[in-house]
């Protein structure tokens, strides 16, 4: 089986519309696709109705979260996304997201960045507005020349010259609202330093003993010594291990399948969850 759990779609900061998505992903020879968008379940619907045959789908969302004032998100999957409290803490987070964006804009602009709100705002599209957004509004304007390079201290890097905080979730609360709707929660790209500051592993142990299910170690954002590491972590915290290719279609250079996660720990992860199931493709339409 090839799994990936980690993709994204125009309901967050994707290229591809949810429907997009999963031809692709059933074209590049995928068993089994995670559509985790940010902070948003609003791309599953479309997802399900455009599934392949032979192409499963599991349902999730990739959830904002600050611990000591340091981004991290959680990869949360299977859950009952109609759960009241994790619904409306998706809702904080993502409502917050437009004035933080408006507000980069005026950086930038004080900056002298002639970035706009209409631009970023058709760039995002139906989506949930975030950097990468703002990030592929500068490419358009030449100040950078690929999205990455946006996410500099220059620029959109936590704590950059352009760089805004949102409403983010802590991530023990997280947990508990994961656990609350019957879902799975994995520590995403937890050592991804080259877009900012990351937890210490003392953390990821805290968060172990909360109940966090995994960490996401094959990463493209992990060098091969960094995933070694994580994997020796993980094994001595009794943590799932997990590898996906965080797609974003077009916006970054992964690509789908690019890293898998293990069929047994999908497994373990699918026997953990009650909030929902995995759904397998029909044909779609």
């Amino acid at each position: 089986m090839r799994i990936d759990l980690h993709t994204h779609s125009t309901a967050s900061d994707g290229t591809d519309t949810p429907a997009e998505l999963v031809r692709k992903a059933a074209a590049a020879g995928l068993d089994v696709i995670a559509l985790t968008d940010h902070d948003t379940t609003r791309g599953h619907a479309e997802a399900l109705a455009a599934l392949p045959e032979g192409l499963t789908l599991v349902p999730g969302a990739e959830l904002s979260c600050r611990l000591d004032g340091i981004s991290m998100h959680l990869l949360a999957y299977l859950f009952d996304s109609e759960e009241p409290a994790l619904l409306a803490e998706r809702e904080l987070v993502r409502d917050d997201r437009v004035p933080r964006a408006q507000g980069m804009i005026v950086k930038l602009n004080a900056l002298g960045v002639p970035v706009t709100w209409v631009q970023v705002a058709r760039i995002a599209g139906d989506g949930s507005v975030g950097r990468p957004h703002v990030a592929s509004a500068l490419v358009e304007l030449g100040v950078v020349p690929t999205v990455n390079d946006a996410f500099t201290q220059e620029w959109l890097a936590d704590g950059g010259r352009a760089y805004m905080e949102k409403h983010e979730t802590d991530p023990f609360e997280a947990l508990r609202l994961v656990k609350g709707a019957g879902g799975v929660a994995v520590f995403a790209h937890p050592a991804a330093s080259k877009r900012g500051r990351t937890v210490p592993e003392s953390a990821i142990a805290e968060l172990a003993e909360a109940g966090l299910d995994g960490i996401e170690v094959d990463h493209m954002d992990h060098e091969p010594g960094t995933r070694a590491r994580l994997r020796g972590l993980a094994k001595d915290l009794g943590l799932l291990v997990t590898g996906s290719s965080d797609y974003h279609g077009s916006r970054k250079t992964c690509v789908l399948g690019e890293f898998m996660t293990d069929p047994e720990v999908y497994g373990e992860i699918t026997r953990r969850a009650t909030g929902a199931f995995p759904v397998p493709g029909a044909g779609g339409v």
